[in-house]
C-alpha cells in the first residue's frame, strides 16, 4: 500500500518531481500535506490487496491458523499433555455463547413454571409450546452447527460455513446437469443458497 501519483508510486522520505509540474518536492512533503493537498495534485492512498486477511482465522496472507487441536509436544518431541487450541474449538465455544445469548432473555419464564409447579412435569406442560419449541430449536441448532464445524476440512471452509453470503451466483444447470448457456453461448446465472454456510439461528419469539 502506499502514495501514488498517475499510477506510480510515491516513497515515504524520498524526494520526488511532480511529472505533470516539474515540481520538485522534498523528502518529507508526504509527511506534512494534508488530504486536500494531496487531492489537488491528484496523489491517491492504493491499498495493497494482498495484504489483507481475517485476522480471525489467518495470522498472515496465505498463513491460516490452526483449525484442529494439536498436542504440545517438548523440545524433544514428547507429548506434554497439554493441547494447543484449534479454530475449531474455539468457534464451537462461540455457537454455546450465542446459543445462551438467545436462550437468556427467556430463562425467566423456565424459572417461573418451576418455582409455581409442584413438578417438572407441571412446570413443562405450563411453559407455552412456542417456548418450548424456540429454546429447543435454539439447542438444536447450536448442535448441528458445532457438527458443521467439526466436518470443515480447512480454514477457508470454516471461514465460509461462518461468514459466507448467504446467496451465491452459479450457472444453471439443466434436468442431465450440463450448464445451460444462451444463445451467444454465455453462460446464465442464477442466484441460489449458499449451501456452504451454517445452519440459521431460528427466529425470535415474539
Amino acid at each position: 500500500m502506499g502514495y501514488q501519483l498517475n499510477g506510480k508510486a510515491l516513497p515515504l522520505d524520498v524526494a520526488w518531481t511532480n511529472p505533470d509540474t516539474g515540481v520538485q518536492h522534498p523528502a518529507n512533503w508526504l509527511r506534512l500535506s494534508t488530504e486536500r493537498d494531496r487531492e489537488l495534485l491528484g496523489i491517491t492512498w492504493v491499498a495493497d490487496a494482498t495484504n489483507n486477511y481475517d485476522q480471525r482465522f489467518y495470522w498472515g496472507v496465505d498463513n491460516p491458523k490452526q483449525l484442529n487441536d494439536e498436542a504440545i509436544l517438548d523440545e524433544d518431541g514428547n507429548d506434554t499433555g497439554e493441547v494447543q487450541t484449534g479454530l475449531k474449538t474455539l468457534w464451537k465455544a462461540k455457537q454455546n455463547e450465542i446459543a445462551a445469548s438467545l436462550l437468556a432473555p427467556s430463562d425467566w419464564r423456565v424459572v417461573k413454571v418451576l418455582e409455581v409447579n409442584t413438578s417438572f412435569s407441571a412446570a413443562k406442560t405450563a411453559l407455552p409450546t412456542k417456548w418450548q419449541t424456540y429454546r429447543a430449536a435454539v439447542r438444536t441448532a447450536c448442535n448441528t452447527r458445532q457438527s458443521e464445524i467439526d466436518a470443515c476440512s480447512d480454514v477457508a471452509a470454516l471461514k465460509e460455513l461462518l461468514f459466507g453470503s448467504a446467496t451465491i451466483e452459479q450457472q444453471q444447470t439443466d434436468s442431465d446437469g450440463n450448464g445451460v448457456v444462451d444463445d451467444d453461448g454465455n453462460a446464465v446465472m442464477e442466484t441460489v443458497a449458499n449451501p456452504s454456510i451454517a445452519t440459521t439461528w431460528p427466529d425470535p419469539v415474539e
